[in-house]
């Protein structure tokens, strides 16, 4: 382990994206504590001291929103955004034929969905000052719309600065810039957790505490878990030489989607409470009721958390993996399934094999994710667990995710790696 992150350090190119990285996630997590102006930090830790609602948005923004910094909305409006136009890209003809444009393509769907993303900043950092307002949590006794300006201002500005850092890590350093800064977020508050244990310690801490060491090996196993398609080639004679012949396989990973269900699903339902809080600080009784089944000790949440997550595994999947443009390539290249005509025939049992595989990801997903919230609903004093689980997913996810490119580096180096 440490000979191969001494090797990692050995090449320059790999080193800088290391401390790239690094240095990017320094400069978030400073932001986190960067305060906005006139914003009462002992008022709004009361609002979360009796408020659980706030828990997703402040896991998403990285303990940000609680502390009341720049970054309070963090990497939330992009994902939306994210969400959005590979949803209008499936449905517009338009952003499709700009996704089959290659690299030039992506390019301009990424700058559609940086503009996308500061609309969306605008209208939940708006919420945000609204929230602030209903709950007194602006300390200014006669507000004005300058005072508005300028918090919302510094809200866009942070989300948007946050969107940018993501998007250098993915260019310059290394693993999935969004996925890095909500990894980096999550593990700032470990010592918060470990405190908090510490300090209020009963028999189920325990339980916790081997449940989410039971996860961890439990996401290890299946993370590199796949299904392989044989795939052999045709022989061929170009000029004197003779190629194909040999075999190999398709992977299709069980866990294709990695973690971004579970992120887009935490994003979509904290959606209800923040509309909620930002249109009362007193909600009657049918806000009230609305407001009880997106908790996170409500069934109603657990289901459709559940089920959010079993959608996004199977439309992620949908989109970041073509049956289709595979079939064409084995086709071109002279490769075939056994029993299987080339062609159409191919791309369907592709298909078919990918829904299958898809399926038992969502499983696997769901069961780390939506299980402990169902748990949670059961016993209250394990309500927190559930945005635990989703928490240990999402680390362990990008963790491995993250060493994984770190190998494919020191491999291409003729360097052992972490699994070799």
């Amino acid at each position: 382990m440490f000979q191969t992150i001494r090797n990692a350090f050995k090449i320059p190119e790999l080193r800088k994206k290391i401390f790239f990285t690094l240095f990017v996630l320094l400069v978030y997590r400073f932001g986190c504590y960067l305060p906005v102006p006139w914003i009462n930090k002992e008022m709004l830790a009361s609002i979360f001291s009796s408020e659980s609602t706030f828990g997703i948005m402040n896991i998403i923004s990285g303990g940000s929103f609680e502390q009341a910094g720049i970054f309070a909305m963090g990497v939330s409006p992009y994902i939306n955004a994210s969400i959005i136009m590979q949803l209008l890209t499936v449905a517009i003809p338009a952003l499709e034929r700009l996704a089959q444009m290659g690299e030039a393509g992506r390019k301009k769907i990424a700058s559609i969905t940086r503009y996308v993303t500061v609309v969306l900043g605008l209208i939940q950092a708006f919420g945000y000052y609204m929230i602030l307002g209903r709950y007194d949590a602006i300390a200014v006794a006669d507000r004005t719309v300058f005072h508005a300006i300028v918090i919302i201002a510094c809200y866009i500005a942070g989300t948007t600065l946050v969107m940018w850092l993501g998007e250098q890590v993915n260019t310059h350093g290394i693993g999935n810039g969004v996925s890095m800064i909500i990894m980096a977020g999550i593990l700032a508050r470990v010592p918060y957790v470990l405190q908090l244990m510490k300090n209020n310690f009963k028999w189920y801490s325990i339980l916790i505490a081997l449940f989410a060491l039971a996860m961890v090996v439990f996401i290890v196993l299946f993370n590199d878990a796949e299904r392989r398609i044989p795939v052999m080639y045709k022989k061929r004679v170009v000029g004197r030489k003779m190629y194909g012949g040999q075999s190999t396989h398709i992977p299709l990973k069980v866990t294709m989607a990695g973690v971004i269900p579970i992120i887009f699903a935490m994003s979509i339902l904290s959606f209800p409470t923040t509309i909620i809080q930002m249109v009362t600080a007193n909600p009657g009784p049918f806000w009230a009721r609305v407001n009880s089944l997106f908790s996170q000790t409500s069934w109603f949440y657990a289901i459709l958390y559940l089920l959010l997550i079993f959608a996004f595994s199977f439309f992620y999947t949908s989109i970041t993996f073509n049956p289709i443009e595979i079939a064409n390539n084995l086709k071109t290249q002279g490769g075939v399934i056994p029993g299987i005509r080339e062609g159409e025939p191919t791309s369907q049992y592709i298909q078919k094999k990918s829904n299958r595989v898809t399926f038992i990801g969502a499983v696997f997903i769901s069961i780390v994710a939506a299980v402990p919230v169902m748990i949670g609903c059961v016993f209250q004093n394990f309500a927190g667990l559930g945005l635990g689980g989703s928490s240990v997913m999402i680390v362990v996810g990008v963790a491995l995710e993250t060493v994984r490119q770190i190998e494919s580096q020191l491999v291409m180096r003729h360097y052992k790696g972490f699994l070799g």
